[in-house]
């Protein structure tokens, strides 16, 4: 869907190894990114702290802006 509107909008998909939050923020720098779409599971306080996250260390640290896509409530209750 989103293809057939924005054709002039450049999306890349790479698959890595390592620590996430650390390779996004430096892949984000080094492409020279407009804006970082990132998703997010919605994890409660307690898992956060455990698990960290890795949108809120990418929203802090690069320097474009970033939208984090939360999944819809209705999704999020049955899992």
């Amino acid at each position: 869907m989103c293809r057939e509107q924005f054709q002039d909008v450049k999306v890349e998909t790479m698959i890595e190894h390592g620590d996430s939050k650390d390779f996004i923020c430096q892949i984000a720098e080094k492409l020279h990114v407009d804006m970082l779409v990132m998703g997010s599971h919605g994890y409660g306080v307690i898992k956060r702290a455990f698990l960290g996250s890795v949108s809120n260390h990418c929203a802090q640290n690069v320097k474009c802006p970033v939208l984090i896509v939360k999944r819809p409530k209705s999704a999020s209750r049955s899992k």
